[in-house]
């Protein structure tokens, strides 16, 4: 699997739901971190950074896969923050990479995507340096 498919699977299983920069960070470094051999990863390589796991090559693939039709930047409020979503063509190929996977893979990512998107930006970045304290080694979050 390549890293934009891998991405567009991972995106895939939330259906249309947006993802917040943070959002999209954790959910690719959990995978890589949790299962890569279930995925043919690990795809990125995270640095701890400010707010834990982090690599710049994630957006940098999700401007690949919006030049491609994939993926749409949504941006909102005055300060302009991102979310990210897959599109018609995005979600259709991501369904597809995701049916090819071994099916603990794409049970695992379902259930990771659901429970990160329901976290709070705080909730989230502490439950990440709980699982991970290494990630908290630059931190400027203060919980």
């Amino acid at each position: 699997m390549e890293k934009k498919e891998f991405v567009l699977a991972a995106l895939a299983v939330s259906v249309g739901a947006e993802h917040t920069p943070v959002q999209v960070q954790k959910l690719f470094f959990v995978i890589d971190r949790e299962i890569p051999q279930l995925v043919g990863g690990p795809f990125f390589n995270f640095i701890a950074y400010d707010y834990g796991p982090f690599d710049s090559d994630v957006y940098n693939v999700l401007r690949q896969l919006e030049e491609d039709g994939d993926v749409q930047t949504l941006y909102c409020c005055p300060s302009g923050f991102r979310h990210y979503k897959l599109t018609a063509q995005g979600q259709d190929k991501g369904v597809s990479i995701l049916q090819r996977l071994d099916k603990k893979a794409s049970e695992y990512i379902t259930a990771l995507s659901d429970k990160i998107r329901k976290l709070s930006f705080a909730e989230l970045v502490s439950a990440i340096y709980k699982a991970y304290p290494e990630m908290k080694a630059n931190s400027v979050f203060r919980s």
